[in-house]
């Protein structure tokens, strides 16, 4: 029975397949996220919103045509159970020679029933402006959501190689981590090795290991974490295995942007909200104006004295005209809906004042910020491979009895902490590179 255990197992191993991991490179990872982002979402339901409002508006300009249909049963209030009519007696004065009194009734009944159905149409004409700058209003909404969308389309990237390269840094701060600690489990072992090891030694590599593995316990939290929310902003399956492809790059090239920043999604989104607002304030100032629009109308109607009165009598009647409507008093109220547009327009003229101010700075920043990270990198990595040299000829001298745990251990510190620094200038420099480029609106 063992045997059989010993072969099923077995024969799992052999023939399970490989665990792979998902490749995931920068490019692939900003698609991903961006496919996943609501923000990106929302700039699209708006872009749809303002289209919509355009053709609202538009819809004003095409005739308007209203049907209605009425059916009425008149009750006579005074006898609800005689019909309503004319009493003839009384009010029928000197009749024509040759014709008698008996000849007329004394009662005339009205039809009971009544059913009359009708079409309106109407075409404006002229609106002196109303139509015209609420269209002019619309047209800039639009515009002014598309800049939305590009806006976002570049901070969600912006954003999404934060996250990537959050990540993939996390990736080395691991490696960092392992190498240093292996670095003090070497020196042990080679204490060990030694024959009857130095106590103080041995304590102080056995405090240095501890305090590593905690280091590394930290630092492999931080990676999952960091991993963890890539897959949850790209939409990828928690249990999915992840290896960024995308490495830091070992040197850093001038940015190929101009020097001064020259245009900005959030300052065409001010512009043209200014520009909607004041189009919506003329248009407000038109309702004071009159409106011109053709009319036609058409009616149908039939009475009878029971409920079907399409057999009873019968007549049509139709017209058409032009219609002239004027406002005479409305309280103020177009005077103050244009006061309003027009003091939402001065506001987003104010705020595209600031926001130059505020963003070039802040584009002027990342630059010199990437000029002066890409300066100091090659120093950095020169202070980084002079502090390996030390810490292999440290190495290679308490491997020898010739130096302490104590400058081992301080010399392993500073080779990590120049492995970080390196690693954070190149980290600093794409985020600045980002940074220029969501300024710019890429």
């Amino acid at each position: 029975m063992r045997n059989k255990i010993s072969a099923a197992v077995f024969a799992a191993v052999l023939f399970a397949g490989p665990a792979y991991a998902m490749d995931l490179s920068l490019a692939t990872a900003v698609k991903k996220i961006q496919t996943e982002s609501t923000d990106l979402k929302k700039a699209d339901a708006n872009v749809t919103k303002a289209k919509a409002g355009l053709n609202a508006v538009n819809a004003n300009r095409w005739f308007n045509l209203e049907g209605s249909a009425t059916y009425m049963n008149l009750v006579n209030v005074e006898r609800p159970g005689q019909p309503l009519g004319i009493d003839t007696a009384g009010i029928i004065g000197a009749l024509p020679p040759g014709l008698s009194l008996d000849a007329v009734p004394s009662f005339i009944p009205f039809p009971q029933h009544i059913g009359m159905a009708g079409l309106t149409i109407t075409q404006p004409l002229y609106t002196f402006g109303k139509i015209g700058n609420a269209a002019d209003a619309a047209r800039n909404a639009i515009k002014a959501a598309e800049s939305g969308h590009r806006m976002a389309q570049s901070e969600v990237a912006a954003a999404a190689a934060q996250i990537y390269w959050t990540a993939k840094m996390t990736d080395e701060i691991v490696v960092i981590a392992e190498k240093n600690l292996k670095a003090s489990t070497d020196a042990r072992r080679q204490l060990e090795r030694a024959g009857r090891a130095n106590r103080a030694n041995l304590v102080k590599i056995q405090a240095d290991i501890a305090a590593k593995e905690i280091a590394l316990s930290d630092a492999q939290f931080n990676r999952d974490s960091a991993h963890r929310l890539l897959r949850i902003m790209a939409g990828i399956d928690m249990d999915e295995n992840l290896t960024l492809i995308d490495n830091f790059p070992n040197s850093f090239a001038e940015l190929d942007a101009p020097g001064k920043l020259v245009s900005n999604p959030e300052w065409d989104i001010l512009e043209l909200t200014a520009k909607m607002h004041d189009s919506q304030s003329r248009a407000r100032r038109a309702a004071r104006y009159p409106t011109l629009a053709a009319t036609a109308s058409y009616n149908y109607m039939a009475m009878h004295d029971e409920y079907n009165v399409f057999d009873g009598s019968k007549n049509q009647s139709a017209s058409w005209g032009i219609a002239f409507q004027m406002p005479i008093f409305d309280g103020g109220l177009a005077r103050a809906n244009a006061t309003m547009d027009a003091m939402a327009a001065e506001s987003a003229r104010q705020d595209l004042d600031q926001s130059k101010r505020m963003r070039s700075n802040e584009y002027n920043n990342a630059m010199l910020q990437h000029e002066h990270l890409r300066g100091n990198l090659s120093k950095l990595k020169e202070a980084r491979d002079l502090a390996g040299r030390a810490a292999q000829i440290s190495a290679d001298r308490f491997a020898s009895g010739q130096t302490s745990a104590v400058e081992l251990s301080e010399v392993q510190a500073a080779l990590a902490q120049m492995d970080m620094a390196v690693l954070n200038a190149k980290f600093n420099i794409i985020m600045s590179e980002q940074a220029v480029k969501k300024l710019s609106g890429k």
